[in-house]
């Protein structure tokens, strides 16, 4: 068989030309169309990682914040418990300072109520003494007792201090100076003299009497000097009795 070159050549022109044209109009367009198909696919692939990274950031942020939540919730209620407990601390320590002070308070009140009784007692017991005593005295009460009290108060009023004395004559000097003297029982004349003289030795100069009866005073004499006044009877000896009595209360 021989060989015709023309024939061959022709036939491979036709199979270039079909390889073109297979190439320009079927493999071409399909490549294209796989290449599209690929860059779809990758594109939608890229667009799911994202979606799926996204998704888990997101995952992981939730996990994140549920944790943070948690431990927030955590340090919140382990706070209420705290201020809680310390509430509850800080009233119960106003509770006791309440109660102490209620029952200081009631101590108080109960002490003062008590002292207010014994002292009613007291200054019950005290008037009663002192009428008791009014009553005995009066009873034993007469000039004799009453010469005894002059004579003791005439010693006394030697023994004045020099101070007391020129404190006297400083408020009646200047003029004769009217006394009074009360008695609860009249005086006797070597009395009234004893009694003028000793004044005139207090005052430093010359003074006048004038003698008063009393039966109040029980026993004993007052003399009022100025602004001064000399008491030696058993009515002011029972009087000045009670009120020390009461202020030692």
């Amino acid at each position: 068989m021989e060989l015709d070159w023309s024939t061959f050549v022709l036939e491979i022109v036709n199979f270039l030309v079909l390889v073109w044209i297979l190439t320009r109009f079927l493999y071409k367009p399909v490549l294209k169309v796989i290449g599209e198909r690929k860059a779809s696919i990758d594109k939608a692939l890229t667009a799911s990682e994202q979606v799926r990274a996204e998704a888990e950031a997101l995952r992981q942020q939730y996990e994140s914040r549920l944790g943070d939540w948690e431990r927030e919730k955590e340090r919140a209620r382990s706070q209420l418990i705290e201020e809680l407990t310390a509430e509850r601390a800080r009233s119960m320590a106003a509770l006791r300072i309440q109660l102490d002070q209620e029952r200081e308070r009631a101590r108080v009140v109960e002490e003062r109520r008590a002292r207010e009784v014994i002292q009613r007692a007291e200054e019950t017991a005290i008037t009663q003494g002192g009428q008791f005593a009014a009553r005995l005295l009066s009873r034993l009460t007469g000039p004799e007792l009453e010469a005894k009290i002059i004579d003791l108060f005439l010693a006394d009023l030697q023994k004045l201090p020099d101070d007391r004395l020129q404190a006297i004559q400083t408020n009646v000097s200047g003029e004769e100076a009217l006394l009074k003297v009360t008695s609860a029982f009249p005086l006797t004349p070597p009395q009234r003299e004893a009694l003028l003289g000793m004044l005139k030795k207090l005052t430093g100069q010359e003074v006048v009497c004038e003698f008063l009866d009393d039966k109040s005073l029980l026993a004993g004499v007052r003399i009022s000097v100025g602004p001064w006044l000399l008491c030696a009877d058993l009515q002011g000896e029972l009087g000045f009795f009670a009120e020390a009595a009461r202020r030692g209360n």
